[in-house]
């Protein structure tokens, strides 16, 4: 009972802090269809602030570390990437009037991470003075490459199968004669319009499929997602903390806005959350089910799997945090045109709207306070 109570008491106590407050806010404020508006200018301005401190920070912390330590925590990054995909492969396309695509979609840009909320989740563990290794921001690539990558894959893999079903049926449908060929009533005029009709190998008969087309390239994906605002300011930050000395700007100028610049992001994310409710409502009651509960859930995997590093190596209290923070998330700015472009057939609606809408708040409002609460409750932190 005693671990209940403190658990339930550091919660509560979470969900009061300024940066959460600025969401719900953000959400309130929207609800009653205010006209307060935030350029989207500077919106982009503050994400590019914020990521930049967070990977300046990461590299300065990367260059004064032993890499070695980075190595479990990063590995495990990538197994729930990957991992948190599979998971709505086979539980979101399972549910009623749930298209494959949009499922393996929606568990994509559950599987990648948003920078702004793991702005957040820094943001309030320096609040709390709860101590984290600075070089766990630098995990973000390694679970939001992975995750964009296998849901571009599975979903290529489907539609392919999908297709070549399709051409089967057409087939049976034919009628055709012992000899292979359709029958005298289905057959073309001429033998011009045959030819046409089918890939004629040298020997007279229709060729295998050519399936290069339907063939997945992985370094387009990667490619795709490193070119993302997000994650393109994140890698410079720590190239720019693990090559340079930048320790004078950084203490002089990114470091002192960072909490005030989070605020207003937080702001901008609650207007945004509800704005997105009208389309989360075009695509059923199952993609507000998963949007509540995968955050959690791939949070709890993270923090299992940032515990047995933390037992492992040392990964501090702050570090397992994060990683479920990470894990808890969905990418709000590089993923969707990734999955746009890697997923077309996907409707942007239920994925974007699932994300927005109930994904990042349940991750920002209760996924950090959560595994904060069992950090301090399990590991002192």
């Amino acid at each position: 009972m005693d671990f209940l109570t403190d658990f339930f008491t550091l919660f509560l106590a979470k969900l009061q802090s300024p940066t959460l407050g600025f969401l719900i806010g953000g959400m309130v404020v929207a609800a009653v269809n205010s006209q307060l508006q935030v350029p989207d200018a500077v919106y982009k301005f503050i994400v590019f602030m914020l990521l930049i401190k967070v990977g300046l920070s990461g590299g300065i912390a990367i260059r004064n570390s032993n890499l070695l330590e980075m190595l479990l925590p990063a590995s495990f990054a990538v197994i729930i990437g990957i991992l948190i995909v599979f998971i709505g492969r086979y539980t979101l396309a399972k549910l009623p009037k749930v298209k494959t695509v949009d499922a393996i979609a929606t568990a994509g840009l559950f599987g990648a991470v948003s920078g702004s909320t793991l702005a957040a989740g820094i943001t309030v563990l320096e609040s709390e003075g709860i101590q984290y290794e600075p070089w766990a921001a630098a995990l973000y690539p390694f679970m939001d490459i992975p995750a964009l990558v296998t849901a571009i894959v599975l979903a290529s893999i489907y539609v392919s199968k999908q297709k070549s079903l399709s051409k089967q049926e057409s087939l049976s449908k034919q009628s055709v004669t012992a000899g292979g060929y359709p029958s005298e009533q289905e057959y073309p005029t001429t033998r011009q319009e045959y030819l046409s009709q089918q890939r004629i190998t040298a020997s007279g008969y229709p060729s295998e499929p050519d399936d290069t087309s339907n063939r997945v390239k992985i370094w387009p994906i990667v490619q795709e997602s490193l070119q993302g605002s997000a994650l393109s300011a994140l890698l410079l930050g720590i190239a720019l903390g693990l090559l340079t000395q930048p320790e004078s700007v950084y203490n002089g100028f990114f470091d002192p806005p960072f909490r005030g610049l989070l605020s207003i992001l937080m702001l901008v994310m609650g207007m945004e959350a509800t704005a997105r409710l009208g389309e989360l409502r075009k695509v059923g009651q199952w993609y507000a089910l998963y949007a509540f509960v995968a955050p959690l859930l791939h949070g709890f995997i993270a923090f299992g799997l940032g515990w047995i590093a933390h037992v492992a190596t040392g990964f501090s209290p702050g570090g397992v945090v994060l990683l479920a923070v990470i894990a808890a998330s969905s990418s709000d700015i590089s993923g969707p045109p990734t999955l746009r472009a890697g997923i077309p057939s996907a409707n942007p609606s239920a994925y974007i709207g699932s994300s927005t809408a109930v994904g990042t708040p349940v991750a920002l409002a209760i996924g950090i306070p959560l595994y904060i609460g069992l950090a301090q409750a399990l590991m002192g932190g």
